[in-house]
């Protein structure tokens, strides 16, 4: 067996050049439960297998994604906080607890997320990604993140917090900021930090404010109102929620979209296949999130002793999925490095899975498929320009830029 002393799949600087698909795919055959030390003395399993992940997410209650335990990242956040700047002001994400909290919840947002809603929605998302495709100059090269991978989902998160979609760019750069712990552009410094924080501390305390004094069906209103054991959520669980909400609804949507058009120029006759035929759309979304793989790990503390592909560990290790690696696991997804509009079969975990699975999961397919069908009526081919620059990080398989030329249809 293979030992990969010098992997240190923590360091963000890992996945500046692209994720280390060889990398992955030699722990998942040689050292699937893989012991990842730290530089502060400490250390982490990195499970890579899809079935050991899927094992791990169905045991909400022996592998804890609890705040109190460490929480859902691979830094402490009952050390540093959820974003890892040390903020006190923000309290407990749903993402952070465990059922039954968890559960309660999840059922608080379902209902701005019910399929009814969601049938409401569509037509307003297609509106959208008509109007932001009419302002890209076909044949000519265009950055497609702030042109349609950004905004379009961020208008939908604007539209379910019940505010103007014109506040996009600033959700942008608030999400840029949450989880680009280790970019230093989105982290230039704790004075830029801070006033960041402040800014959408203050849109935070005027939409709670609002929500509680007049409650809609919204998502903000939901969780304003949402009561645990009888007592009202606190404003600084609001905030955790919220910051929840924006990135969850934001990242997986944005960066599999330019993910997604980088496969279709590397790939173009999986476009062709789709302008051929638009029922391919129903595969290729979930697709799309596997191939691009957006979030790239989840953490879990294992509260009693365990075992995970049948080899053990101790109560109170960190253990870290790595979905990035689950979703070209080779024993789940034949020719799993090949991006397939057709492909059926397993489930990847590109939203997680169990009790934590991303409960906007339909409406982040929906946005594909409405964005791709739309696209297919216009655009011939795609074309990238260069290789776009990568977020620094170990959480976000994130893309900043992604320069292409679409060919008129």
């Amino acid at each position: 067996m293979a030992t990969f002393a010098g992997i240190d799949l923590k360091d963000p600087g890992l996945y500046e050049a692209g994720v280390p698909w060889a990398d992955f795919a030699a722990l998942r055959r040689d050292d699937p439960l893989h012991w990842n030390p730290e530089t502060d003395g400490a250390g982490f399993w990195g499970v890579t297998r899809h079935a050991d992940i899927v094992e791990v997410s169905r045991q909400p209650l022996l592998f804890s994604s609890a705040y109190e335990n460490g929480g859902h990242r691979i830094f402490n956040e009952n050390e540093v906080g959820l974003t890892g700047a040390g903020d006190s002001a923000i309290g407990i994400p749903f993402i952070s607890r465990d059922p039954p909290i968890h559960t309660r919840y999840r059922k608080f947002v379902m209902p701005a997320l019910a399929p009814g809603r969601l049938g409401d929605i569509e037509a307003r998302i297609r509106d959208r990604v008509r109007l932001l495709v009419d302002e890209i100059p076909m044949g000519q090269t265009v950055n497609l993140v702030p042109a349609l991978s950004a905004p379009l989902p961020l208008m939908t998160l604007a539209e379910l917090l019940g505010v103007s979609i014109d506040i996009w760019p600033k959700l942008y750069d608030w999400t840029n900021a949450f989880v680009g712990e280790d970019d230093p552009e989105f982290r230039q410094s704790p004075e830029a930090m801070g006033a960041t924080f402040g800014e959408f501390f203050e849109f935070a305390q005027e939409l709670f404010q609002a929500r509680r004094a007049e409650p809609t069906g919204d998502i903000a209103s939901l969780l304003a109102n949402a009561e645990i054991d009888g007592e009202p959520v606190p404003f600084r669980d609001f905030v955790a929620n919220l910051i929840l909400v924006l990135v969850g609804g934001n990242e997986t949507t944005r960066n599999s979209l330019s993910h997604t058009v980088a496969a279709f120029s590397a790939n173009p006759e999986q476009w062709d296949a789709i302008r051929t035929d638009r029922d391919l759309l129903k595969t290729a979304a979930p697709e799309m999130v596997r191939f691009a793989s957006p979030v790239m790990h989840m953490r879990r503390t294992a509260m009693e002793d365990a075992t995970i592909g049948g080899r053990p560990v101790r109560k109170g290790d960190k253990v870290v999925l790595w979905y990035i690696s689950a979703n070209r696991d080779e024993e789940v997804f034949p020719d799993a490095d090949k991006f397939l509009v057709d492909r059926k079969g397993a489930q990847h975990v590109g939203f997680g899975a169990g009790q934590h699975v991303c409960v906007g999961s339909r409406l982040a397919e929906m946005q594909l498929r409405i964005a791709f069908d739309l696209l297919a009526d216009r655009v011939r081919s795609f074309e990238v320009q260069a290789p776009p620059r990568r977020f620094r990080s170990n959480f976000i398989n994130g893309l900043k830029n992604l320069d292409v030329i679409m060919r008129p249809a």
